[in-house]
Formats: C-alpha cells, sequence, structure tokens
C-alpha cells in the first residue's frame, strides 16, 4: 500500500481521466489523497479518494472568467498557476510532513503539485491528459498568431512571478522546465502508441496507458436516422451564433441532432428553431458518442478520445494550439476532416460529407479497436505504483541522442561562421555570403542526416 498525493488544475479535461486511475488505485489498497476544488469533489469521493478542497488558495479571478463567457490567456493561466502555488505553500508543507506520501501525482500543467514534489524530493509521475510534446512531437502543437504574442508580451510579468517564488524556496528561472515533457520524468499519457505522435522517440519513462474511462458503453451506430452530435466543450463554448448555423445547415436534413451548447449559452434561445435539434447545456457525452454518427467537436483531448472509443468520426474545429494539434493527429488516423468554412454552407458540407463516406467511420472504429485493447487505468495504475522507475542505462542512452545532435548541429554552425569570416583570407573574394547561402541549404539536409543517424543508434 502506497500513500498517493494527487493534484490537478481546476478543469473538466484534465481531471475526467485521473478518475478512473484514482478508483483503481484506491481497490488495490492504496491511501489516496486529491488536492482538487469543490466543482469536482463528488466525482473524486465517488472512487473513495479522500478529497482535499483548494479553492481558498485560488487568487482571485473576473466574473467572466468564472461564469465561463470568456477565457483566460496562456500568460493569464501561468499566472495563477504560480500565485496559487505560493499561497498553497505553507498548507502543503504540512500536508507533506503529516500524510508523508510515497509518490506525488501532478497534473502536467499542475505547477504547485510539480514543485511539491520537487521541493520535497518526493518521487513524481506527471499525468498528461493532452498528447506528450517533446522536440519532435511539438511539430503537432502549432500556436496561433494571438497565442505567441501573447507569450512574448506576457514574459516579462511571468518572470516577475517567478522571482517572487524564490521566497518559498522555489527556484525557477523559466516556467518551461515546469510544462514541457522530459525523457527521465515518469509521465503517464492517456494515448495509446498508435496515436501518440513520434511515441518512438520518448524513453521508457512513459506509459502511453490509452483513454481512462469509466463506462460500460459501447458502439451502437445503427438507428432509423443517422445521429449528429456537437459540443464545443467546457470552456471554450460561448458561441450561440456557430450553433444557429449549425441548426441551419441541418434543418432540412433526415438526421437527429443534439447539442450541448455548455453553461454560458441559454439552451431555450436555441430549442424550437428546428423539429429535428434538440439543444442542452450538457449530456451525458459516452452515451451520446456511443450512438452518434458524426460529432463536430472543438477536439479537446478528453473529447476527441471519447469519440475515437466510440468509433465516431469527427468534423474537427479546434480553437487553441493543443486542440490543433489533436484534430491534426486523429485527420492523420482518417477519422474526421476540418471544418474549413464557419459559414452554414461550409457547415452542412463538412457533416454531410463524413456521414456519407464510409471512409471515416471505418478508421475511427479502427481506432476504437486499438484504444479498447490498451491497459488504461489498471496500466496507470501500476504505473504510479512502481515509481519513480530508475533507468540509467536507458537515460544515459536518451541524453546521448538528445545532446549529440545538437552539439553537431552547433559545430556546423560554428564551422560556417568560421568559413565566412576567414572566406577572403582563403579565396582571395570578398563574397564572403556565398558561404552563408549554401549553409542555409544544406543545414536542413545535414540535420535529416544526424537524425536518422540517431535513429538508427
Amino acid at each position: 500500500m502506497k500513500n498517493i498525493m494527487f493534484f490537478c488544475i481546476p478543469a473538466y479535461g484534465h481531471h475526467n481521466p485521473t478518475i478512473a486511475v484514482v478508483k483503481e488505485l484506491v481497490n488495490r489498497g492504496n491511501r489516496v489523497r486529491y488536492y482538487s476544488f469543490n466543482e469536482f469533489r463528488d466525482k473524486i469521493e465517488s472512487t473513495g479518494a479522500e478529497f482535499i478542497s483548494c479553492d481558498m488558495y485560488l487568487p482571485e479571478v473576473s466574473e467572466d472568467i468564472v461564469s465561463g463567457s470568456t477565457t483566460m490567456s496562456s500568460t493569464e493561466m501561468t499566472i495563477v498557476d504560480l500565485r496559487t502555488t505560493a499561497r498553497m505553500d505553507g498548507f502543503l508543507k504540512e500536508q507533506v510532513e503529516e500524510f508523508q506520501p510515497d509518490v506525488i501525482v501532478s497534473d502536467s500543467v499542475c505547477f504547485w503539485g510539480k514543485l511539491t514534489a520537487r521541493k520535497y524530493k518526493i518521487p513524481m509521475v506527471v499525468s498528461t491528459t493532452t498528447f506528450a510534446f517533446n522536440k519532435h512531437s511539438s511539430n503537432y502543437m502549432k500556436s496561433s498568431f494571438s497565442e505567441i504574442k501573447d507569450l512574448i508580451k506576457g514574459n516579462k510579468l511571468v518572470k516577475a512571478e517567478l522571482k517572487k517564488l524564490e521566497a518559498y524556496g522555489y527556484h525557477e528561472k523559466s516556467v518551461m522546465p515546469l510544462v514541457q515533457n522530459d525523457n527521465y520524468t515518469d509521465t503517464i499519457v492517456y494515448a495509446t502508441k498508435k496515436y501518440q505522435p513520434c511515441s518512438e522517440t520518448f524513453s521508457k519513462h512513459y506509459a502511453f496507458v490509452g483513454p481512462s474511462l469509466l463506462t460500460d458503453y459501447k458502439p451502437d451506430k445503427e438507428h432509423d436516422r443517422p445521429l449528429v452530435y456537437i459540443s464545443l466543450g467546457t470552456v471554450v463554448s460561448n458561441k450561440p451564433d456557430f450553433y444557429k448555423k449549425c441548426i441551419q445547415a441541418l434543418e432540412n436534413e433526415d438526421v437527429d441532432v443534439i447539442i450541448a451548447c455548455g453553461r454560458v449559452v441559454n439552451p431555450d434561445t436555441l430549442n424550437g428553431l428546428a423539429d429535428n435539434v434538440k439543444v442542452y447545456q450538457s449530456v451525458n457525452q459516452l452515451e451520446i458518442l456511443s450512438k452518434a454518427n458524426v460529432f463536430l467537436t472543438h477536439n479537446g483531448m478528453n473529447s476527441t478520445s471519447e469519440s475515437l472509443y466510440m468509433g465516431t468520426p469527427m468534423v474537427f474545429f479546434p480553437q487553441i494550439n493543443e486542440q490543433r494539434a489533436v484534430a491534426r493527429r486523429a485527420g492523420e488516423m482518417g477519422a474526421g476532416i476540418e471544418l474549413k468554412e464557419e459559414s452554414v454552407e461550409g457547415i452542412h458540407d463538412a457533416i454531410m460529407e463524413v456521414l456519407t463516406n464510409e471512409k471515416y467511420a471505418k478508421s475511427a472504429m479502427e481506432c476504437s479497436e486499438d484504444f479498447r485493447a490498451s491497459e488504461g487505468p489498471k496500466g496507470a495504475a501500476e504505473f504510479i505504483e512502481t515509481a519513480p522507475h530508475v533507468m540509467p542505462e536507458e537515460d544515459k542512452k536518451m541524453i546521448y541522442k538528445e545532446v549529440i545532435p545538437g552539439v553537431l548541429e552547433l559545430v556546423f554552425w560554428c564551422v560556417a561562421i568560421a568559413l565566412m569570416i576567414g572566406f577572403k583570407s582563403l579565396t582571395g573574394s570578398d563574397k564572403w555570403w556565398i558561404v552563408a547561402i549554401v549553409a542555409n541549404i544544406c543545414f536542413p539536409f545535414y540535420k535529416k542526416l544526424i537524425a536518422k543517424i540517431f535513429t538508427l543508434l
């Protein structure tokens, strides 16, 4: 039996995959304390874990953010996380001393969980509810101009918050080590190896356990009329005009439509606009997806995984960079298409294409078979129980593969710069820029060659 501390941020998409894992850990005889927020109390207590409320430590945010009518930027979320860490420091010190945890399981972006593990040198397992991102898979993460602008503008504010944390014994020079994946930290990813982009580039410290779900629902796609399900999740769902376009796009089609509009939009303003459409604030998503023939989704990791688990093809409508990464991967798996045009005609054509072309349903069902064969909550629980996973030889090999290529790339540019500087003395010509052009042309091929060599090692 182990004493296990769980930490998560106040977000459904980050909590949901952990519930089945916690239940499995408790059933195995472990003592679990889950440090969370009142909104999730019932779910957590249903697992048999001890719920510890952390609401009092959250900094105040605007009413618009609380209600869900607006969302936080990445910078704002980072600052809230850092301030929450400072507020919880004394409380968590007492908890660690009293509970004596054997392992801490922290959400991948829960700073106070990760920093508590580091400060008190407690073995940690990271719970990653998106894909795992390294220098290979990060190519899937394409930030918009506004997201990049926010990160640049917020850099100074974030550094100021990090400086304040030094007084509490947290000496972090950057938030990047707190949010990025590395190859030396034990990490659970709720995706299968087949679904995780570039899974072969991650070390044995990673457990790709697949979706973590508590459900007995199975795909049931045979109906008198196809069922279309539309939901944009719980964060970026305040889009009444978009829902109206969806209703207009499908009102004359021989399909049934269910829309989950979130907690901000009033369903009464949308119900009655078409006889074949029903609008709710929330639904039992797994039940609906088990019957749905197409899902128009924002591509949150949970929603997309649940859709594939139930063999439901999708129309992708991602809103932020992480969701764009998930949509891209699901598209590569052949399980749907992207909504190219946010118009009535564009919505209609995308949904009908997925409904009428059997290849999308076939690919989604293949993903379902892969997901259902994964280790799931049992695999995650076993990984947590056996942490820490010390793999010195594997770690040395990963360091070798990560550091040496970077050194060789640096050598390339040092040689190129030296040739540019000494070009005139070597050739008698002052056209040094020829070296710069040649170097820029050759570097991508050189980089690919190095990557190929170290992949084979």
